[in-house]
């Protein structure tokens, strides 16, 4: 297994070099030269594997055996000894056709866990290894912040610093992010939209230099590894229904703003996984609703909604998608992608849309709907849903198709993480521990410009400071 760029201009590069690159040096995506396919015979053997066991199988398909597979074994073990679920993810049915996938059972509440946490273990393992210093670098809309952070605070050769946007993440999200003191984290609060924080993080992470002399590593969904990871619940859903159920297939709906939680599932399917529908939720900002229904990528104005972790224009996953939608040809991706940097926007075909909507489906939620929704379940399942597992569920009644068979709805955080939203419609909810005790704690974070020359200083400072 080799891994290349979605604008071909690296060369075929191996697993943990391409852990470590993140962002191609060509300002490409990395994927997977081939996409391997398990055949149905597999997924039925492994059907009785635990998450931690399946996360081996797939994992052990892309990474050439360059991490034995002890090390391996441990490093997933670890990476889910954290989560408060024995199942590491449970699933609720709600009724017969309806199943809700919990992702959000990690140390910070949000499925960001899921692959993060081991995401930390695998850095903290090659630092190690290569005796090296990592410095991780990232943008976040609220959730991939808290996560990363927790997957790597205190441990020895890791440095990391976070962008957020000042303001337009939950107070949850941002305690979870700034009252961690240990000394190798950096918060830094920018004054703007999420776009902005990942706008400077491609910029700096396209300075080629820039990235070798500080050993910039990415942890955003930019990294095919957090791809990966994610791909790996598409399986478990699908293998924890009822065989008589899954008979048929499964259906997702899911919740995303940066693209990389639906192209997990686009990769599964790719992979083997029998979906049926990829149901794309997103909320008011609602680029990837207007591409997947009218062959139109352009963003609109920024909208602040309750779900913030999908208030995002740009998606950065976008491009992946792209790739394998124009046959995997690099050249072709890398002239649209020029084209969409020049002139804004993208234009589809009447034929191409056919082709996307062929491969999902989607559907935009506006803030009312939303606390609808979440007020809706509430009362009719007593199921207490988080903004943006509520989105997934209003796409879910409002495009999915129900005479597919079996559905599945992520669940990407809990209801805790957003619970201004949630005052709103009237119900009120006890806070886990860990969360509670967040508002107690002093927070350290240093709020910046939407300046990439102030962001500079800033982590050549923190880099100095911690060398």
């Amino acid at each position: 297994m080799k891994f290349i760029s979605t604008r071909g201009k690296v060369a075929p590069i191996g697993f943990i070099d391409m852990f470590l690159m993140g962002l191609g040096e060509d300002g490409g995506l990395i994927v997977p030269e081939t996409i391997p396919t398990i055949t149905a015979a597999q997924l039925k053997e492994w059907s009785k594997l635990s998450y931690q066991d399946l996360m081996f199988e797939v994992f052990s398909l892309y990474t050439n055996n360059e991490i034995p597979e002890q090390d391996l074994r441990k490093l997933i073990q670890d990476s889910y000894a954290t989560f408060n679920s024995p199942d590491v993810l449970p699933m609720t049915s709600l009724n017969d056709s309806l199943h809700v996938l919990e992702l959000f059972h990690g140390p910070t509440f949000a499925f960001k866990d899921v692959a993060l946490q081991f995401m930390g273990n695998l850095y903290a393992y090659v630092a190690k290894k290569q005796n090296k210093v990592i410095n991780i670098l990232g943008a976040t809309s609220g959730d991939t912040g808290a996560s990363a952070i927790s997957s790597v605070r205190g441990k020895e050769g890791i440095q990391i610093c976070i962008l957020h946007p000042n303001g337009k993440v939950s107070r949850v999200q941002e305690l979870q992010m700034t009252t961690v003191r240990d000394d190798n984290v950096l918060n830094l609060s920018v004054n703007g939209n999420f776009d902005d924080c990942q706008q400077i993080i491609k910029e700096l992470f396209a300075d080629v230099p820039f990235k070798t002399k500080y050993h910039l590593r990415a942890i955003n969904s930019i990294n095919f590894v957090r791809i990966l990871a994610q791909s790996v619940y598409y399986f478990y859903a699908y293998l924890q229904l009822p065989e008589k159920v899954r008979a048929d297939g499964v259906n997702f709906s899911i919740p995303t703003g940066n693209f990389g939680n639906i192209f997990s599932g686009y990769l599964a399917k790719q992979m083997g996984v029998p979906i049926k529908q990829l149901v794309l939720a997103t909320n008011e900002n609602n680029i990837l609703e207007r591409f997947i229904r009218e062959g139109v990528y352009k963003p609109e104005g920024f909208h602040s909604t309750h779900s913030p972790s999908m208030d995002i224009q740009i998606a950065s996953n976008f491009e992946r998608y792209l790739y394998y939608f124009n046959g995997e040809n690099a050249e072709a991706t890398a002239s649209r992608m020029e084209q969409f940097k020049s002139d804004g926007q993208l234009i589809f075909s009447a034929e191409e849309v056919a082709r996307i909507q062929n491969d999902m489906t989607a559907y935009s939620v506006g803030n009312s709907e939303c606390l609808d929704t979440i007020k809706t379940y509430q009362d009719r399942y007593n199921y207490l849903l988080d903004p943006h597992s509520a989105c997934g569920i209003a796409a879910y009644e409002g495009a999915g198709n129900k005479n597919d068979g079996a559905f599945v709805s992520l669940a990407t955080a809990h209801p805790a993480k957003f619970d201004e939203a949630i005052r709103l419609i009237g119900i009120e909810q006890k806070f886990p521990e860990q969360i509670q005790e967040l508002f107690d704690k002093p927070q350290q974070q240093v709020v910046v410009d939407n300046a990439k020359e102030e962001i500079v200083t800033q982590l050549e400072q923190f880099y100095k400071v911690n060398q």
